[in-house]
């Protein structure tokens, strides 16, 4: 079976989970991570996709432009790892580590 989008995910389950605001967030954030090594032009797709979600928590997009800019500059310089460093960052930004429903991208769920 072939890997499903965040988009197919979303629509899918049409947010009905409680959580309504962080799911399609979440999951363009875990294939973005997955994808780091293998697929910047997905990366790019993905952020400039983020970019235009909003994040109430500080008041601006999940990913702003500035941080796009330097996950792409890295991804280009052959740095993933600091290409996820600054996508994990955000990741905090959106989704802070307190609450036990959420997990890193990179980690496992709990």
């Amino acid at each position: 079976m072939a890997e499903e989008s965040a988009e197919a995910r979303a629509y899918r389950r049409g947010f009905r989970q409680k959580n309504k605001r962080d799911d399609y967030a979440l999951d363009l954030f875990q294939e973005a991570r997955a994808k780091l090594g293998t697929d910047a032009g997905r990366v790019g797709q993905i952020l400039r996709e983020l970019s235009r979600l909003y994040n109430p928590l500080i008041d601006a997009p999940v990913v702003d432009i500035a941080t796009n800019g330097r996950i792409m500059a890295l991804l280009e310089a052959g740095r993933p790892e600091d290409a996820a460093t600054l996508l994990d960052d955000r990741y905090r930004l959106y989704a802070p580590i307190d609450d036990a429903e959420r997990h890193e991208p990179g980690a496992p769920a709990v």
